[in-house]
């Protein structure tokens, strides 16, 4: 095969492939195997188990330090000024509204149904958590206790008051900070090394949860991506266009054809990051807003806003309950939104960062991380609607910002032929 007029070796052509499609090869793989070959198939576990654990080694380190160097980057002064805490907040609240659809599409949708991969009893959960336990615990007693034992929220809560601390430090306090963001830096690329063996764990786990439980199992994923796709226009069209008529009272419609090119752009890279130079040039030249708000805005929300990602979490974690026959109550509930809300912090605006969440999340409310197997192979096509939300959200929140600054040019904001003629940045 010639790859650039290149003559490439079988096992070349398939390292240069995407690890999206490598996971979905692998997925794929591993159903067959496990039809063709049930009784084989089921030794293949303790690969899957080691891919797993290997995730989970990930989880604690990873969320405390880019917490810590995400927090601290956005917050860098004593405090931040009137627009981006104007900006964090929307973007907070935005980002507990997506949680709360999603998890309403998974409770009406059902998407685990039919999976019947239970009964699974959550590990130090035989009576249902009370809200009054969850809240005495939120403040960890020993916070290395809490990373020890894998009480996601606690760390987060850590996390977040010592960034706080080491900001008010001020010179004292940079090099504690550059050494967690050297250190969040070290693990987003130990992430990106355990991923990349994503598409063999996968196999293997699919293989064995097939040869186990057969195909009925494959059957709830095309509910979970009607899942995902139904509450992710739910949020943009509805919650977007509401936000826009009582905070900013202007016309929805010429806001979605403005940011067509960015949305377009998101849904096949599937990165905030790759989309900002669009996401700019959209909300400045067709939406009037002023370079002043973006410049500050949509960084912030490549950063930390994950409203698609969210709404993704809450359909994600109700069918891997339901497909496992684990009932979640309230408090189960609550700690979802917070685990979705509070993680944004400090994760990266790239393919991918969802699925390190679900486990994030899945772990925190004790349900089994076999179900991020489920989603990983079917997560580059969820990848590609939650990531357009988000940027969706992004230049919403500048437009909102910038009506409540008085940066928001009205005419160009209503002129439907602005920025016809835009030339939008390579990618």
């Amino acid at each position: 095969m010639l790859f650039h007029g290149e003559a490439l070796k079988p096992w070349q052509i398939w390292t240069r492939r995407p690890l999206w499609l490598k996971t979905l090869i692998g997925m794929l793989t591993g159903v067959g195997l496990g039809v063709g070959f049930e009784q084989q198939a089921l030794l293949l576990k303790p690969l899957g188990v080691l891919f797993v654990n290997t995730i989970q080694m990930l989880m604690v380190p990873l969320i405390f330090c880019s917490v810590i160097a995400g927090l601290t980057s956005l917050l860098k002064g004593k405090a931040l000024d009137r627009i981006g805490s104007k900006a964090i907040c929307l973007y907070f609240c935005s980002t507990a509204i997506a949680i709360c659809i999603g998890l309403m599409m998974g409770w009406l949708l059902e998407p685990g149904m039919g999976a019947d991969m239970g009964p699974y009893e959550r590990i130090g959960m035989s009576e249902p958590p009370t809200l009054a336990s969850v809240l005495s615990h939120l403040v960890p007693s020993n916070p290395v206790q809490a990373m020890v034992n894998g009480k996601i929220l606690q760390v987060i809560v850590f996390a977040v008051a010592l960034a706080v601390a080491l900001n008010a430090s001020g010179r004292r306090g940079r090099p504690a900070i550059l050494f967690f963001t050297s250190l969040a830096e070290g693990m987003f690329k130990l992430t990106q090394m355990v991923m990349a063996l994503a598409p063999y764990g996968v196999c293997a786990l699919m293989a064995w949860m097939t040869g186990k439980y057969g195909l009925d199992l494959l059957l709830p994923l095309l509910k979970v991506i009607g899942a995902v796709y139904l509450g992710c226009l739910l949020h943009v069209l509805g919650v977007y266009s509401t936000l826009l008529l009582l905070l900013a009272r202007l016309n929805p419609l010429h806001y979605f054809k403005s940011i067509v090119d960015a949305q377009a752009v998101a849904f096949t890279s599937s990165s905030s990051n790759s989309t900002l130079p669009i996401s700019l040039a959209c909300a400045e030249k067709r939406l009037g807003v002023s370079p002043a708000i973006t410049a500050k805005v949509l960084p912030i929300g490549a950063t930390i806003n994950m409203d698609g990602t969210a709404l993704y979490q809450g359909v994600t974690a109700l069918f891997v309950a339901q497909a496992f026959g684990v009932d979640l109550h309230l408090v189960d509930y609550l700690t979802i939104i917070s685990i979705a809300t509070l993680a944004s912090i400090g994760t990266a605006g790239t393919p991918g960062t969802g699925l390190m969440l679900l486990t994030l999340t899945l772990t925190a409310v004790g349900l089994p991380l076999e179900g991020v197997a489920l989603i990983a192979g079917i997560d580059r096509i969820l990848d590609m609607a939650r990531t357009t939300v988000n940027v969706s959200g992004d230049i919403l929140v500048s437009v909102l910002i910038a009506r409540s600054e008085n940066e928001l040019d009205l005419a160009t904001y209503h002129d439907a032929s602005a920025g016809e003629d835009i030339e939008f940045p390579p990618r």
